[in-house]
């Protein structure tokens, strides 16, 4: 099984691959950094990381010739698990709306990518550090995280799905924030599961095993 993370110049990805290499040890996944459309559209799994702007890694990743098409063939068409985080997560939505741009996103998961207020003005934006996590719904990549472990957030914005069945997890940050979205093959974490510790390294082994 080849899980491919895809490189398309947003954040650095060496940390997420140790991360993945990690786990990869006990599945036996050979776990590939590319942003190669051919490596992509043979890929068993695909994780899409994204780090920055909405507009910018939605650009950044239509800079690459037929490598998006090569995602959404293999997720949407095909039918390959799908892990997005933080940016890579918001862009499954149909629309970002992020410093005064209105960008399309690929319309996976109904919603938009809206920025957050928080109701107590002590807390600080960007929502940046520890948070604990609020399951909404069950899921297989979830399996083994409970109510109030943690996870670590770095963003301003967040995924407001329009049907509460796709908000698999959210955090409260002075008003509750989307902390996990999916539906059918694909799942997104605003948190990075790479910087989670022992709550991200679960994520990852059970994105690894999951088979949707």
């Amino acid at each position: 099984m080849t899980t491919v993370i895809v490189d398309y110049d947003s954040g650095n990805l060496r940390s997420a691959a140790k991360s993945f290499e990690r786990m990869a040890q006990d599945t036996g996944d050979r776990i590939v950094v590319s942003s190669d459309p051919e490596l992509v559209a043979g890929a068993d799994r695909i994780v899409l990381p994204g780090v920055g702007a909405f507009k910018d890694c939605r650009d950044g990743l239509g800079g690459y010739s037929g490598l998006f098409e090569a995602i959404e063939q293999r997720v949407i068409t095909e039918g390959a698990p799908f892990l997005g985080i933080c940016v890579g997560m918001q862009l499954m939505a149909s629309l970002g709306r992020e410093h005064g741009h209105e960008t399309k996103g690929f319309g996976w998961v109904p919603g938009e990518v809206v920025e957050f207020t928080p109701d107590d003005p002590a807390l600080k934006i960007p929502h940046m550090g520890w948070n604990e996590l609020l399951i909404d719904t069950p899921h297989p990549v979830l399996e083994g995280i409970s109510n109030g472990d943690h996870a670590y957030f770095v963003h301003s914005y967040h995924l407001r799905p329009e049907a509460p069945k796709h908000r698999f997890a959210h955090a409260d940050h002075g008003g509750q924030i989307t902390a996990v979205v999916g539906r059918d093959n694909m799942i997104g974490t605003q948190f990075h599961p790479e910087k989670s510790q022992a709550t991200g390294l679960r994520l990852i082994g059970n994105f690894l095993r999951w088979r949707p």
